[in-house]
């Protein structure tokens, strides 16, 4: 005879979490990374080149600086995660933040594209303060922005789609900002690149803050934590590090974060000074959006095929490989540029929202396995591990560009040259290869899912989650795992 425990796990309970999102809500979310990515883009493909070229300052000092300055995001962004998993109001824990946060981030992002009148260490002093203080309000908006999509919904198909909306809207926002921002600098500025620079940045973030309020208004919070939760910040950390598929998932976006930003931020000095074709720049980031933005697109319907962790691997083993053969590609070849630009791209692209959703699903692990849910500490690391990630790949860039005698707005030496189309194809091919290697350890594949998301669908449907279910509640150890579903570090 099956045990009572045995018949009660077959009871099918409603899951209130498993909600199906109208197409209003996935658009005004996704909308929301069209608006980060008026800020994200200008610091990925131009912060570099605006510090060098614009702003008067050394590369190696840029690189260092760039990397200096993810201390304090070491700081701030988990406990902006505490804080907004604390928060409590009307309108929820993360929304509030699209709509009040917007115009202090948009102010700090005119000041560090605005170039003062002062000597090499007031600059150093000045752009370390000002990209900081934009950088701590990136972490305002971003990190509850991001834990709105573990929110929404629980259901994993809806969830895949949701965040590929997402970033089909960011890739669009990419393209734009890469096609249009060098052109706009110089229409505003009529001449005056530092006047240009601080004009588009007003711009830019005038309309963020439109966006951040339209999504707002758009998206609705459904998942809560546990009923009994009361954790400390500590023990959300805590729970962190016991979680081995979000471990490695920290790790995975770092690395292909500097990949990307690698990608990215050296197109503009390989197209200016190793095929020495300027007007190509703006082109040629565009294409690279676009293409990011079809593979984000495509994600969806790669999922329904291939588990989220082996398609990873896959995409970056593609990224690695294209990139190594793009170092052959000779200088006149444009169009071969152009074409291998587009395929690495499109490779790419799905990159985004499957890291996003397995965060999500990350919160999901940690609930089942724990009985606490830290939505925001959760994503809060992953958008660390992104700026991380970014910064280590400008800083990289930059500190090469200095070892090889890159200077500003001059013609470059051979040796010059040949550091640039390293920056552009080789390095970043072997970091791709090492995310591949990095995405193959991620053990959370759909089958498991699954059978977490059924259990917490019960525990939600009960609503009861007493000290023998949920033992924190009493202060005693967390429950052994099911074993049907692996250990906790399988």
């Amino acid at each position: 005879m099956p045990s009572p425990d045995s018949q009660n796990s077959q009871i099918e309970y409603p899951n209130p979490r498993l909600a199906r999102l109208g197409m209003g809500e996935k658009a005004g979310f996704a909308l929301g990374d069209f608006g980060f990515n008026l800020y994200w883009t200008c610091i990925a493909s131009f912060l570099a080149v605006f510090y060098t070229d614009v702003f008067g300052l050394p590369a190696a000092i840029t690189g260092t600086l760039l990397l200096v300055t993810k201390l304090i995001d070491a700081v701030t962004d988990p406990l902006m995660g505490a804080i907004a998993d604390r928060t409590r109001t009307r309108w929820g824990k993360f929304r509030p933040y699209l709509l009040f946060a917007g115009l202090p981030m948009a102010a700090a992002s005119v000041l560090t594209f605005t170039t003062p009148d002062l000597n090499e260490t007031g600059k150093i002093i000045y752009a370390f303060i000002t990209y900081s203080a934009m950088m701590l309000g990136y972490t305002v908006l971003s990190t509850p922005y991001a834990s709105l999509s573990g929110v929404m919904t629980a259901h994993a198909q809806e969830r895949n789609t949701l965040i590929s909306w997402r970033f089909i809207a960011a890739f669009i926002g990419m393209t734009c900002v890469n096609k249009y921002t060098l052109p706009l600098v110089e229409w505003l500025g009529r001449g005056d690149e530092q006047l240009g620079w601080q004009l588009t940045m007003t711009v830019y973030g005038a309309l963020a803050c439109v966006i951040f309020a339209v999504t707002f208004f758009a998206t609705r919070e459904r998942i809560e934590p546990p009923v009994l939760q009361k954790t400390k910040p500590l023990d959300d950390i805590k729970d962190l590090l016991r979680n081995r598929p979000w471990l490695i998932l920290v790790g995975l976006q770092m690395v292909i974060m500097l990949t990307i930003t690698l990608r990215g931020g050296s197109s503009y000095y390989y197209l200016m000074y190793y095929v020495e074709r300027p007007e190509l720049i703006s082109n040629y980031l565009a294409v690279q959006a676009l293409a990011l933005a079809a593979g984000a697109a495509i994600t969806p319907l790669l999922t329904r095929y291939v588990d989220k962790a082996r398609l990873i691997v896959i995409l970056m083993a593609v990224v690695g490989t294209l990139s190594l053969a793009f170092y052959f590609v000779p200088k006149d070849a444009v169009w071969l540029m152009f074409t291998l630009n587009i395929l690495i791209s499109l490779a790419l692209g799905p990159k985004s929202p499957l890291a996003w959703s397995m965060f999500a699903d990350c919160a999901d692990y940690t609930e089942w396995r724990s009985g606490r849910r830290a939505t925001a500490m959760t994503f809060s690391a992953a958008t660390f591990s992104m700026k991380l990630g970014g910064a280590m790949g400008s800083a990289l860039m930059l500190w090469v560009l200095a070892a090889i005698g890159y200077v500003a707005r001059e013609a470059q030496s051979g040796a010059s040259q040949a550091g640039i189309a390293l920056l552009q194809t080789v390095i970043p091919g072997v970091f791709a290869l090492l995310a591949a290697a990095v995405a193959s350890f991620y053990p959370l594949n759909n089958a498991r899912l699954a059978r977490i998301q059924q259990e917490l669908g019960r525990r939600t449907a009960t609503a009861q989650p007493d000290t023998e279910e949920f033992p924190q509640a009493s202060g005693k150890n967390p429950p052994p795992e099911n074993p049907s579903m692996g250990t906790a570090t399988s």
